[in-house]
């Protein structure tokens, strides 16, 4: 999944990196990390981006600038812009998937990368080739794992057991051998572990 980058590449990386991390800045929404709170999108980039290099050490160019802009700018279309249905809710999932390639490629472009790495970015944003291309695995596998590691609990606090158990099975399914056997390492709270217990004896 990696070449040989160059110091140029690198460079160009960071670079890219920063761009992302100061727009998702921007978001006012917060999220409580060691007592303080950051802007939401802005930890939740570097969370998947820490889970994509755990998957995968040598994660490339592309995969990494894709990890960082996979929810870029999401707090610009709120949930409530849409009918507050299972409908409304693909409809606002379906576009910000849109939403999230389309400004992740403006914003390569315009710092100059290939159109090749930016259609890459696009296309890895969009799960295009899910589950078959390797990289879009490893990026699908560390999103299930950053809503396992970090959001989970919070929202198993306000949702009935029979939907929690039914997103873990779905989140599950979508999980590779190797994620799996992460997802049983991180350190879940009993209510947690019930719930997953649950959904993996029922959902085999």
């Amino acid at each position: 999944m990696s070449t040989a980058s160059s110091p140029a590449d690198s460079a160009r990386l960071a670079r890219a990196l920063a761009r992302f991390d100061e727009e998702n800045a921007r978001d006012p929404n917060r999220e409580i990390v060691d007592g303080v709170g950051q802007p939401y999108e802005l930890v939740y980039a570097r969370r998947l981006t820490d889970w994509v290099l755990r998957l995968c050490p040598a994660a490339s160019e592309v995969l990494r600038l894709a990890a960082r802009c996979q929810h870029l700018c999401r707090w610009t279309i709120p949930r409530d812009t849409y009918p507050m249905t299972r409908a409304g809710y693909l409809q606002w999932r379906a576009e910000l998937k849109q939403f999230h390639a389309r400004k992740a490629g403006e914003m390569l472009r315009e710092a100059g990368f290939p159109e090749e790495v930016a259609a890459r970015v696009q296309a890895l944003n969009l799960k295009t080739n899910f589950p078959r291309d390797p990289e879009s695995r490893v990026l699908e596998d560390a999103l299930c794992l950053v809503f396992l590691e970090f959001q989970f609990a919070g929202l198993a606090r306000k949702t009935d057991a029979a939907k929690m158990i039914n997103a873990v099975q779905k989140t599950w399914k979508k999980m590779s051998p190797a994620a799996r056997a992460q997802a049983l390492q991180l350190p879940f709270g009993p209510k947690e572990k019930t719930l997953l217990d649950r959904a993996l004896a029922t959902g085999s």
